[in-house]
């Protein structure tokens, strides 16, 4: 029995299994991977965010309001 073994029970083949129990440090790789690209990820979603210009923050917000207005329950002027 290996450490990797309960990768079977979620749908991994007795190949993949084996090789993860000989070379553990595939599956760390990929662990630091998925975090390096979700973190990119996060990263860019930040830059667009803060480099966004006063007028397009105001054009979102203009169009939530229209959404909600449209819904019933718009703000008030």
């Amino acid at each position: 029995m290996g450490q990797f073994d309960w990768f079977s029970s979620i749908g991994a083949t007795p190949e993949a299994v084996a090789v993860l129990n000989d070379q553990p440090i595939l599956f760390t790789i990929l662990l630091i991977v998925l975090v390096t690209i979700i973190l990119q990820c996060v990263l860019i979603w930040y830059i667009h965010y803060a480099t966004m210009k006063p007028e397009q923050k105001k054009a979102k917000e203009d169009k939530k309001k229209k959404k909600q207005a449209e819904k019933g329950g718009g703000a008030k002027k």
